[in-house]
């Protein structure tokens, strides 16, 4: 007999099948004398749509909302159905003898292991994979200590009810709105409090005022020190700071005081994924779905750090024995890590090891795998020697340093002066540019030597995403997984917008914040729906329970947006009409650029609303021409000299046809034997409307 082994995906699938021995490759699968190995592509089922489950939902009208359904129920995929099909042929082998979960070890990886088990209905014992890292030592582990699915039961009623939570609260919400308001109107149960943080930062920046203000300082040995002040902004007229200028030039001051501290800074903890992230826009700019991409490949194709989606910092103690063979896994980023392998992989930072506070999965850290960084592009490299300088950290000394405070006085004035000496440099040696440090003694007479500067109190700043993911994470809005997708669909969503390295609510926005229940708009509400969730993931709440407040909820905010007399503008639509059928257009964001669009539902109408440039170069002045619409379709226009050319001349009908463009084409060719229009038969149709042809 066999067992079934369900990976997520193929590349773990076939990482899986090396390791078992199942060495025939198939279509769908590979297999080998006691295991098949197959796999999913992220999730093959959804959550049935409103129009699958009832023929009056499949119609966008208030009269029907809030859509609350008994069973949801779960539905193919349309792209993934032939492989779901194959994992439904496999299950049913006389040969299997039960079912292996191997997806990734988290509540989306429970999800999709478990609706495609229930759909293809598998009733045959199944056990769980559960491991932190892809590498083959960690595999072989992890298939050793086999535990029953039953056990993670929890995490798939935490994941299901998530599911089904944000399909009662964002599909009927959206809906609502949009019907009411006639515009794509999107809100979620986590998505809106999460652009209502961008939007509260905005509103701080909208009603600040910059106040001028004057500082005044002590130069002393080359170095600054600072009036003493509760207000530091309380010296607001020049007239009276140079005044006080002049009475403390009269005379020389002293040294009042002089104290000195030592201080101990322990290495930094691990990376969660939120940090992680949050570090990677902050030095490098990258989004969190960039971060999330380039981490999950660090995992899963180059095995070189441990699974990636995990809200802990911390690390098990069973890790220890571990330790060694992964600074020497790091030792070509860090020589140090190659010594204190040496002397015994001795933990510094014994605060990293708490198995209390280990959720599913310990913090990000490297594995036991040697790095092949000639395969490692500059991203992954980045995010990896993030990872890895985190990690050795642990083993290094704790960073000392001696903080002098010094007090001068003059008169009834006193300023002070902070000098800091690193003691031990420990874990942060490459941070700490050494600095001269001023010797002085209590008693010692002070020249009077002040500096005037005028300054202006500074506007808070835009959220950046670093930011705005910090601020999630503080509100339990989504889970390390999530966060990413979630910022992406506002963004896609044309709720938010990135300018820079910041964060933007648009106008679109904006209004939505103004138009949906207050409670859905601030973070406590969902909030406390995320520790829900969490805590029906450890057995300690009801998950019907929870969806039975959710169902209350839903009622309740689409009974708001029905009542509410709130007006609507949308911004996107222009004062141009469509050629077809005389409608407004609107402009619609895409990857490349804006297009315009018909508003009518009926009408298919689109054209470019701006000039996109091309790699076609203009054949009088050889710059890159510009793709323009025009009443006959897209043409090439050189904004230099005026010269036009087809979209299918010049340089581009030479270009060799690439092998999904030739799929496409014969696509295309096979998809129909009826005869075709002629082009002159369609352009009358087009002139005369369909029912006088």
């Amino acid at each position: 007999m066999k067992r079934l082994v369900l990976a997520e995906k193929p590349s773990v699938a076939r990482d899986l099948s090396k390791i078992l021995g199942a060495d025939q490759k198939h279509k769908n699968y590979y297999e080998g004398k006691d295991h098949v190995v197959t796999w999913a592509l992220g999730h093959l089922l959804t959550l049935k749509m409103p129009e699958d489950l009832k023929n009056e939902w499949q119609t966008w009208q208030m009269e029907t909302l809030p859509m609350i359904p008994k069973y949801i129920g779960t539905k193919p995929l349309p792209k993934t159905k032939a492989q779901l099909k194959a994992i439904a042929n496999l299950a049913k082998r006389k040969d299997i003898s039960e079912a292996i979960i191997a997806t990734d070890a988290g509540r989306e990886g429970e999800l999709v292991a478990r609706w495609i088990l229930e759909y293809i209905r598998f009733n045959k014992p199944v056990k769980r994979l559960w491991i932190s890292s892809q590498t083959n030592k960690a595999i072989k582990e992890g298939f050793a200590a086999l535990k029953p699915a039953k056990a993670y039961d929890d995490l798939y009623y935490s994941a299901l009810a998530r599911a089904k939570a944000d399909w009662l609260i964002g599909l009927n919400v959206t809906r609502a709105l949009t019907v009411k308001y006639q515009d794509n109107l999107s809100a979620g149960r986590v998505q809106t409090p999460t652009l209502a943080l961008v939007a509260k930062q905005e509103e701080k920046i909208s009603k600040f005022i910059p106040q001028k203000y004057f500082t005044l300082s002590l130069e002393v040995a080359g170095q600054r020190a600072t009036r003493v002040q509760k207000d530091p902004y309380a010296l607001k007229e020049r007239q009276a700071v140079d005044e006080l200028v002049k009475k403390l030039s009269s005379q020389n001051g002293k040294v009042e005081q002089i104290t000195a501290k030592d201080k101990t800074i322990p290495a930094p903890l691990p990376y969660d994924l939120t940090e992680l992230q949050r570090v990677a826009n902050e030095k490098y700019g990258y989004s969190a779905k960039k971060t999330l991409s380039l981490v999950q490949s660090l995992y899963e194709v180059h095995k070189i750090v441990s699974y990636p989606r995990t809200d802990s910092k911390y690390l098990s103690n069973d890790l220890k024995v571990t330790l060694k063979d992964r600074l020497h896994a790091i030792a070509g980023l860090f020589p140090e890590a190659k010594q204190y392998a040496v002397k015994g992989a001795k933990v510094v930072q014994n605060k990293a090891f708490n198995d209390a506070k280990v959720t599913d999965h310990h913090a990000l850290i490297p594995t036991e795998q040697l790095p092949q960084y000639n395969k490692l592009n500059s991203d992954e490299h980045r995010i990896y020697t993030l990872i890895a300088e985190r990690f050795v950290g642990l083993f290094a000394a704790p960073h000392k340093e001696r903080q002098e405070k010094i007090v001068f006085v003059f008169g009834k004035e006193h300023f002070k002066l902070t000098q800091t000496k690193v003691i031990e440099a420990g874990w942060k040696k490459k941070e700490i540019p050494e600095k001269s440090v001023a010797k002085f003694s209590e008693g010692m007479q002070i020249s009077p030597r002040f500096t005037v500067k005028e300054a202006l109190t500074t506007p808070p700043k835009p959220l950046s995403e670093g930011a705005l993911l910090a601020q999630m994470e503080r509100y339990s809005l989504g889970t390390p997984a999530t966060r990413a997708e979630i910022i992406e669909k506002l963004v896609k969503s044309e709720l938010m917008e990135r300018t820079n390295n910041s964060l933007r609510v648009t106008k679109k926005g904006q209004q939505l914040l103004e138009l949906v229940n207050e409670e859905l708009v601030s973070p406590q509400l969902t909030e406390k729906w995320e520790r829900q969730l969490e805590q029906i993931a450890k057995g300690n709440y009801d998950s019907k329970k929870f969806l039975r407040e959710i169902e209350t909820d839903t009622k309740r905010l689409v009974r708001e947006v029905k009542n509410s007399q709130q007006k609507y503008q949308d911004f996107s639509l222009t004062k141009k009409k469509c050629p077809k059928c005389g409608a407004f257009l609107k402009e619609k964001k895409v990857r490349d650029g804006k297009l315009l669009v018909c508003t009518s539902e009926s009408c298919d109408y689109k054209r470019r609303a701006e000039a996109k440039v091309s790699n076609h170069r203009c054949p009088v002045c050889h710059k890159k021409m510009l793709i323009v619409s025009g009443k006959n379709g897209d043409y090439f226009r050189c904004k230099y000299d005026g010269t036009t050319e087809k979209l299918t001349g010049g340089k581009k009908k030479n270009k060799k046809m690439t092998k999904h463009e030739e799929r496409r084409l014969l696509k295309k060719i096979n998809q129909d034997d009826e005869p075709q229009e002629s082009a002159l038969a369609q352009a009358l149709k087009a002139a005369l409307g369909d029912n006088n042809v």
